[in-house]
């Protein structure tokens, strides 16, 4: 249908000339006079194509013909003045496909957090003991992590529309067979696929808005991207409670696996209709040596850490986590070598060289270890610590779901106006919330209510909300669209992989005072730990470019 566009001709064309527009290559005249105001331009556009700007770039000169404008039966104007030109955006994305996309990316953020509250019922039904539940959330974890940057270079080579709903269905059949696993080691297997499917799905969201955004839009949609991914951390552990205490037809926590089946139903009919499909135009072999590496040091840096302490930490871990370091190096050398002999590596070492995503990710590592670490460990000290219902303990982050939520929709206005301070001062009030929490849980515990904590989880919360949307724009800002789904690869592994690791080590260092000096201790250490990692995220942020192109 036609769309509607407000422009105003300037009247610096000259004296005889009209305006011209330029649409897929060719020119056509506009009525009027140099100086005739346009208030409203319609146009017809194609489909998926939408006015991205409209310039006033020299026309060449008569006698540079190669495209010059059919003649006009209305005008006899000539092709050699300038005049405002319409650029076509390509493939656009629109609100009921950003809605898709989106509903792509809380799915797998969902069920990293939902598990949390489900452990304890999990155990019981499946006599899985300690060891086997850490694997229900590392197999996870870990598959994902490791497998993003691959998903997001396959993207970027097989088409990203494509790649999103291959993840998508196999999400939902993965998810399936999770809901339906008879046994713990069943469900460990299932939750590593799906915890690839994931990987395969998550970059193109990034991707697909990079590539078929601009401006403003783009701004706002990573604005809604970021607020997704916090809000769906918080509502995994808050849906987590509410469906397993319902225990609908005596699913009990099968039901946080199989609600994912109809979602993903629904998500697929969606996107075969409104997301657009796109991919680089100069798509990259695999880095099969690349790939492989880089998941060699994630799993030597997750796996250990995630299991060691419920095994005992026997030596494998220590072989393990002393392979990391090698491995890690033996990435880097290897990317190093192929960008040197032309080739595109996994991991292109150019990427880095933008001070934007450089320092961006640097400081996302901080803020989601901090983040992954605080949902693990509440959800624990709520549940085991102060008694509280699994729907208890989810409906005590509601606060923080606000207020994060409040954040990140004004984030795209403060960011614009302040620029990335705003990510400074989001890191002090996120420190000042959970310095708040830390000292209620060392005076009262255990005598501390939900009502006693809302204070300082609804700080956190908007401190947290004017970081994490911010930094999915500042990261992306200057990577170009042909390497969006690298870019975005890079971003969800970095964030992904911290999140893991702040489970891993924080829980580990929570689980391990709370045996030898009580929770309410251990609550407090951790959150003091916690608000060192915030501290570095804040004085980190000092170092962004100040705005964000």
């Amino acid at each position: 249908m036609p769309r509607r566009v407000r422009r105003r001709a300037s009247c610096h064309f000259p004296a005889p000339s009209l305006p011209f527009l330029q649409v897929a290559g060719g020119l056509s005249p506009l009525p009027g006079t140099p100086c005739t105001r346009i208030k409203t331009l319609w146009y017809q556009a194609s489909n998926r194509v939408s006015l991205a700007s409209v310039s006033t770039a020299s026309r060449p000169q008569s006698g540079v013909p190669a495209t010059a404008p059919p003649a006009s039966p209305s005008s006899s104007t000539s092709a050699s003045s300038p005049g405002p030109v319409i650029h076509d955006h390509g493939p656009v994305l629109g609100s009921l496909g950003l809605f898709t996309v989106l509903l792509g990316a809380a799915l797998p953020l969902i069920d990293f957090f939902i598990v949390n509250v489900a452990l304890p019922t999990i155990d019981k039904d499946l006599s899985a003991g300690p060891a086997l539940l850490e694997l229900v959330v590392a197999g996870y974890g870990v598959a994902y992590a490791v497998l993003l940057v691959l998903g997001g270079r396959l993207g970027d080579t097989l088409g990203r529309r494509r790649l999103f709903i291959a993840g998508i269905a196999a999400f939902g059949i993965t998810s399936l067979a999770c809901g339906l696993a008879p046994d713990a080691w069943t469900l460990v297997g299932a939750r590593v696929a799906q915890g690839a499917a994931a990987a395969l799905m998550l970059p193109q969201v990034l991707a697909t808005i990079h590539a078929t955004t601009a401006g403003e839009r783009r701004a706002k949609a990573l604005s809604l991207y970021g607020a997704t991914a916090g809000l769906s951390m918080v509502a995994g552990q808050i849906l987590g409670g509410v469906l397993v205490a319902a225990d609908i037809g005596g699913s009990g926590w099968r039901a946080i696996f199989l609600v994912n089946v109809p979602v993903a139903l629904i998500g697929l009919f969606l996107a075969f209709r409104t997301v657009p499909e796109t991919k680089s135009q100069q798509p990259a072999p695999i880095d099969v040596p690349g790939t492989l590496l880089l998941t060699t040091a994630l799993v030597t840096l997750l796996v250990p850490l995630t299991e060691g302490r419920a095994a005992g930490w026997p030596l494998w871990t220590w072989i393990t986590l002393g392979a990391f370091p090698v491995a890690t190096a033996a990435f880097l050398w290897v990317e190093r070598r192929e960008d040197r002999q032309g080739r595109i590596p996994l991991l292109p070492p150019s990427l880095f060289r933008l001070v934007s995503l450089r320092r961006g990710v640097g400081l996302t590592v901080p803020f989601a270890i901090c983040f992954g670490g605080f949902m693990f460990v509440l959800a624990i000290g709520l549940q085991q610590g102060l008694h509280m219902s699994a729907v208890g303990s989810g409906l005590a982050l509601v606060p923080l779901a606000v207020t994060f939520f409040a954040a990140s929709l004004a984030g795209p206005r403060l960011l614009a106006r302040y620029g990335t301070r705003v990510l400074t001062v989001g890191a002090a009030i996120q420190l000042t919330g959970l310095g708040l929490l830390a000292l209620r849980v060392w005076q009262d515990w255990p005598s501390v209510s939900a009502l006693d904590l809302l204070p300082g989880v609804a700080v956190a919360g908007l401190g947290g909300g004017l970081q994490l949307p911010n930094l999915f724009r500042i990261v992306l800002s200057d990577v170009p669209p042909e390497r969006a789904g690298v870019g975005s690869g890079v971003m969800v592994t970095a964030q992904q992989a911290s999140l893991a690791l702040g489970v891993a080590t924080l829980g580990t260092l929570f689980l391990s005072l709370t045996t030898s000096q009580g929770m309410g201790y251990a609550l407090t250490v951790t959150l003091l730990a916690m608000m060192g990692l915030i501290l570095l995220t804040g004085l980190l942020s000092l170092r962004l470019p100040r705005t964000v192109s």
